[in-house]
């Protein structure tokens, strides 16, 4: 379990994120969406502990995330963001195995990442490519097999498939989907695509300006909306009016 207790963010420059309370039950998978700037990847970045809280504390499993435990709790959290975030100079291999090699795996590693990659739809013979040698979608799976490496209890993606062309996003989403039904982890996704929330997340929170201003189901959204943005926010991606 995830819980936000008061938790804030500011910074010179204003409020990335007002003081937010939030619990994320095990094993739901919880979309964070809303405008750019409304502070979803700020509240992301607060849960994996890469950014410290200007109000309130972040608990995992009731153990706050704070300087003396962040490097113990971020071990189960798996981390994704736009593109992978792959080392340009490491095979996708070394990328899938760097923090497992660092702890010392030995044969076990290789198994790891052979399961990974059939869990991914991974081509096998493309695990010794550099990242350059591979397609967006290849690279994001990278980074997928990469987060699950050390089979975290949690998976953080922020915004994962925003860059990625329509069809290789849509063949992502129902892998990404099949992934968190066979997997059974807590799923924390950033995204600013309503279908893809709607498609992926058992529940959906909406931000607005730093603030959460609605947490439910997507035919909540649709059918009692809490503010006219949400119902703005809903128009303005016409393809989910409809489902």
């Amino acid at each position: 379990m995830i819980q936000l207790r008061g938790v804030g963010k500011t910074y010179n420059q204003g409020v990335a994120l007002r003081p937010t309370s939030l619990q994320l039950e095990t094993g739901q998978v919880t979309a964070l969406i809303g405008p750019s700037g409304c502070g979803k990847s700020t509240l992301l970045r607060l849960v994996a502990g890469l950014i410290t809280p200007s109000s309130g504390e972040v608990l995992i499993d009731g153990q706050q995330m704070d300087a003396n435990s962040a490097q113990t709790l971020r071990r189960q959290l798996g981390y994704v963001i736009q593109d992978g975030g792959l080392f340009p100079h490491l095979t996708a291999r070394q990328n899938v195995e760097l923090m497992a090699r660092h702890l010392g795996g030995g044969a076990e590693v290789d198994r790891r990442t052979a399961d990974l990659a059939e869990l991914t739809h991974f081509p096998q013979d493309a695990l010794d490519r550099y990242p350059l040698e591979l397609s967006g979608g290849q690279r994001q799976r990278v980074g997928l097999m990469r987060a699950l490496a050390l089979d975290p209890a949690t998976l953080l993606l922020d915004e994962p498939l925003g860059a990625l062309d329509p069809l290789v996003r849509h063949a992502l989403q129902t892998d990404l989907k099949e992934i968190f039904v066979r997997l059974k982890k807590t799923v924390v996704l950033v995204t600013h695509d309503m279908g893809e929330a709607a498609y992926l997340a058992d529940r959906i929170v909406l931000l607005q300006d730093g603030a959460v201003v609605q947490d439910g189901t997507l035919d909540d959204f649709q059918t009692r909306p809490a503010t006219p943005f949400v119902t703005e926010f809903l128009n303005a991606q016409r393809a989910v009016v409809a489902l």
